[in-house]
């Protein structure tokens, strides 16, 4: 053999001899702990996914009114509810169009016929377009349709511009959203041009344009053009 090998005895350890504390017993639970036990896993068992459903309805439907309180908001002081008839006084209703600018509708009192339309007694909506261009329009009555951001006037009719036009008609209806207007009805203009009556309107391209409709009569700077 090239070398040895050499093996050490082994060492057997020798168990404890420290001696064993005796275990310690829990009392039994009483019938009233465990009465009180089987009505907590129960109450649990019923609450607990009811609690998670309404936490995932929650969070599937915050966008939604996330979205709708950002784009139109209505402004009311205490008082201005009449129980009686549901009605609201003096209410404002704010929103942005669908380029972030604001509109602002306001009325001498609102009645919320669905959840979409608010019938409305001499509204008055205000409009800036994406021309910067200031709209301003009054009436007798209106309708306004919240979802669609569409504000029916009728009754004595007047739409102002910025620039000094002046629109008198008996019915438009106002896209508050797009700031454009229309309307089938006789229009009377007014403005630095001098006057033009026609058998409607149309105002577009961020309330920049407006286009006349049916047969005209322009008057402009003493002269007749019909």
């Amino acid at each position: 053999m090239t070398g040895a090998v050499s093996i050490s005895p082994l060492k057997i350890a020798r168990p404890s001899e420290r001696s064993l504390e005796p275990t310690r017993v829990r009392p039994a639970p009483s019938a009233r702990n465990l009465a009180r036990r089987r009505w907590t896993v129960l109450v649990t068992k019923r609450v607990l996914p009811i609690a998670a459903l309404a936490l995932l309805t929650s969070v599937a439907l915050w966008p939604e009114l996330s979205k709708d309180a950002a784009t139109a908001r209505v402004a009311f002081r205490r008082g201005m509810v009449e129980p009686e008839n549901g009605k609201l006084t003096k209410p404002r209703y704010n929103g942005v169009d669908d380029g972030g600018r604001p509109y602002t509708i306001t009325a001498d009192t609102a009645h919320q016929v669905t959840a979409d339309r608010i019938n409305l007694q001499v509204p008055i909506g205000d409009v800036t377009s994406s021309t910067n261009t200031w709209l301003h329009g009054t009436a007798l009555t209106g309708v306004y349709m919240q979802q669609q951001g569409q504000l029916d006037l009728s009754g004595d009719v007047t739409l102002y511009r910025d620039d000094g036009i002046t629109l008198q008609t008996d019915a438009a209806t106002l896209d508050v959203k797009s700031s454009a207007a229309v309307s089938a009805s006789k229009v009377h203009a007014e403005g630095p041009f001098g006057t033009l009556d026609a058998q409607g309107f149309s105002l577009f391209d961020g309330g920049s344009v407006i286009q006349f409709h049916g047969a005209s009569r322009l008057v402009l700077n003493g002269s007749t053009k019909k």
